[in-house]
């Protein structure tokens, strides 16, 4: 049995990123995408004007290096939080701990003055959006990269 990846394998550090504009937000959202969850995995905080997704995330950004070097794919438990949020509304997404997600990508539209509309589009058609003042995202790994349970890298049919 193959142990598990350390950080030392890949990059020396956890990733952590900010998107405050479009182009960051379309490298995030690569970096998320095929991010499973489950629904309890979702949290609003109202008053504090922020969306929480604890996310176990296919790390893309080692794919390359894991296939070359002939060694398992990986996974991390990351945090995604999108901050400035007005309101937020899902379609399709179960939102208890037997409903597990896959993230497929965040979409920006824009409004006026800066503000906009994020959607959280998951596979099976399910869809969380939030209505936020500006593009503002963290993304945090918060565990040591595991070895995918699945062995392979996430595919989707063209």
């Amino acid at each position: 049995m193959a142990e598990d990846a350390r950080f030392a394998d890949a990059d020396p550090r956890p990733l952590a990123l900010r998107a405050e504009d479009e182009d960051d937000l379309r490298i995030l959202s690569s970096l998320v995408q095929d991010a499973v969850l489950t629904g309890t995995d979702v949290s609003h905080d109202r008053q504090a004007r922020r969306l929480s997704l604890l996310l176990t995330r296919f790390r893309w950004e080692d794919a390359t290096d894991a296939r070359t070097q002939g060694r398992d794919y990986e996974r991390v438990r990351a945090v995604l939080v999108i901050g400035d949020v007005m309101r937020v509304v899902s379609d399709g997404v179960g939102r208890d701990a037997d409903t597990v997600l896959s993230l497929l990508a965040i979409r920006w539209q824009a409004g006026e003055d800066g503000t906009g509309r994020l959607s959280l589009d998951f596979a099976g058609d399910g869809t969380i959006v939030a209505d936020v003042e500006c593009i503002n995202l963290d993304l945090r790994d918060v565990t040591r990269p595991h070895r995918a349970v699945s062995g392979k890298a996430p595919q989707h049919p063209e």
